[in-house]
């Protein structure tokens, strides 16, 4: 028995179209921001010295906009509404120990779930376990732009994009060696800004707004101007830097389910 740490890397046709229905090749997605989450669980359980296999058969919920796949008696560390889901059931019941932002505090507050007061997208730890400093190796550029998975078509052309889907470790290691990064991907922006990196939000095309409002709002930032184009993004330079309690999400770690 074990913890799994709930997220969304789906097995998709290696070939497009039709023909990828009759080929019978799979390959997971792999975006970047949907593979942080069970990483950040190991690591934190390796700080700890806890072996991760001697935990109870119960779901955990950490980063990205998943609580649409919660489920009755599911902890939630983190995690955040995506805005395009309907809305959560009322009555669902959920152990929350901390969400992504106030916007999914309200959206759970409706629901009659009981949630605290702890915000944070848990990624934003990222650059404590891994610092800049382990990703200096490669080439570093001024400006890096990581489109959103469902907008990396319509940029390939753009040399200053990092596509976000790959092996974990070389996407973020190109995210953090840029001097300014700019996104259309919510987990983008949250890298960057986990290296101290100056990070500039531009609208995704396929996305709605509700996850990047909340992560901003959880960060103190309820107000910050989004970019019309990656051009004006590198002109402004990067939104004001998150204000946030970091001792508080990691104290909210739901470190029990292992005890």
């Amino acid at each position: 028995m074990t913890v799994e740490v709930v997220h969304w890397n789906p097995l998709r046709p290696v070939v497009p179209g039709r023909l990828g229905r009759l080929v019978p090749v799979r390959r997971r997605v792999n975006n970047v921001g949907d593979l942080l989450g069970p990483a950040l669980v190991a690591r934190l359980l390796a700080e700890h010295g806890v072996d991760p296999a001697r935990g109870a058969a119960r779901r955990l919920l950490t980063v990205g906009s998943i609580l649409h796949l919660a489920g009755p008696g599911d902890v939630v560390w983190g995690s955040g509404v995506n805005g395009k889901e309907a809305d959560l059931p009322p009555g669902l019941d959920l152990d929350v120990r901390a969400v992504r932002g106030p916007l999914t505090h309200r959206l759970l507050r409706e629901a009659g779930v009981a949630v605290p007061a702890v915000f944070g997208d848990p990624a934003l730890l990222w650059g404590r376990f891994w610092p800049r400093e382990a990703y200096a190796d490669g080439p570093w550029r001024s400006v890096g732009f990581v489109p959103n998975l469902h907008d990396v078509h319509r940029h390939r052309a753009d040399p200053r994009v990092i596509a976000p889907q790959g092996e974990l470790h070389a996407v973020v290691g190109q995210i953090a060696r840029c001097d300014l990064v700019v996104a259309t991907s919510l987990h983008g922006i949250v890298l960057a800004e986990s290296f101290g990196i100056p990070a500039r939000l531009v609208p995704p095309s396929a996305e709605p707004m509700h996850k990047y409002h909340d992560y901003y709002a959880g960060t103190g930032r309820a107000e910050v101007r989004v970019a019309a184009s990656v051009d004006e993004a590198v002109e402004l330079g990067g939104a004001p830097p998150p204000a946030w309690d970091a001792d508080a999400l990691l104290a909210a770690f739901p470190l029990d389910l292992w005890a």
